[in-house]
């Protein structure tokens, strides 16, 4: 396989890999299925590796880059671009730096290449479960909680950080305290969920952009089979002799943002590098620019009349359709 393109963090030390694996598979559960996909996918190429501190994936993450140093297939971590995102419990001003380094212990390096705070919203410190008690949601202090992100880059622990599932409104709520902005907003994004709005919004705030779930989370507790359902998606695909995932990843790579895929199929793994040699025509965008939108992950879970976020609209500031 060739080389994945890289995206520029506007730094001087290396970027973003465009196209990376993701590591989240509800329930959420380390497994050697996981740890033998990860190793194939640095033999395949991938670089990008994408996970959380509640996916319960770092630990294999950490023991499938020592097997590949060890193996050759790798001269040094720092060929890979490595990311974990902090957890709701840990999202407390004093609690960042001390999830970080348990991150690190984890996936046994001494930093990560981007630390994302994984929702804008904080639960009781505790457990680190799916579902959650409503009753434990509590609001997030934006400023403590950033101040103590910028402390993880500043020690060295991070090369970048970042946050995930945050609307323009509170990107805005978050750099106008910010002294380090945010690298990357790690988002929902697919062909029947443009971002359009967000994505000119992060572009003029030099803001990266990160496509989660960009076939739709099928199998998931949340997902849905509408991204590789979509009868457009299926005519594209079939004249063009590809699959609907690379018609999908294809459209989100074209966008000029970076993509993570979650595949533990060796055969599908190696697909999903496959779009890089070839363009969608812009016949073929036009049909995808016409696909009605509608957002696939609410995070409903959030959603609690006692909490801070009592509406979806509240949540997501009204970016849901």
């Amino acid at each position: 396989m060739g080389s994945i393109p890289e995206i520029s963090l506007g730094s001087t030390v290396r970027g973003i890999p465009s196209l990376g694996m993701g590591t989240a598979v509800y329930p959420f559960a380390a497994s050697e299925t996981m740890k033998s996909a990860i190793l194939h996918a640095i033999k395949l190429g991938y670089r990008h590796f994408d996970s959380a501190a509640i996916y319960d994936s770092e630990q294999p993450l950490g023991e499938s880059i020592k097997e590949a140093q060890n193996l050759g297939l790798i001269k040094s971590r720092d060929e890979l671009f490595i990311t974990s995102k902090l957890w709701c419990t840990d999202v407390h001003h004093d609690r960042v730096l001390p999830a970080l380094k348990n991150t690190l212990q984890n996936i046994q390096l001494e930093y990560l290449d981007l630390y994302l705070i994984h929702f804008p919203v904080s639960l009781k410190p505790g457990e680190r479960e799916v579902p959650f008690n409503k009753k434990d949601i509590l609001p997030m202090d934006i400023k403590s909680v950033w101040e103590s992100m910028e402390k993880c880059q500043q020690l060295g622990l991070t090369r970048f950080i970042g946050v995930s599932n945050f609307s323009c409104k509170k990107l805005q709520e978050l750099l106008a305290v910010a002294k380090i902005p945010p690298a990357v907003n790690q988002v929902e994004m697919n062909p029947l969920w443009h971002q359009k709005k967000l994505r000119e919004f992060c572009k003029e705030k030099g803001i990266h952009i990160t496509a989660y779930s960009p076939l739709g989370a099928k199998g998931t507790f949340w997902g849905s089979n509408r991204v590789m359902e979509c009868e457009v998606l299926k005519e594209i695909a079939e004249a063009r002799g590809k699959t609907v995932a690379q018609i999908c990843l294809r459209w989100v790579y074209e966008q000029g943002v970076s993509v993570v895929m979650k595949s533990f199929n060796n055969e599908r793994l190696k697909e999903n590098l496959e779009i890089t040699d070839w363009t969608l025509s812009q016949e073929e965008l036009q049909k995808i620019n016409a696909i009605t939108q509608q957002k696939g992950y609410f995070a409903l879970d959030f959603i609690s009349e006692k909490g801070p976020y009592k509406s979806l609209d509240e949540f997501w500031d009204e970016e849901i359709s």
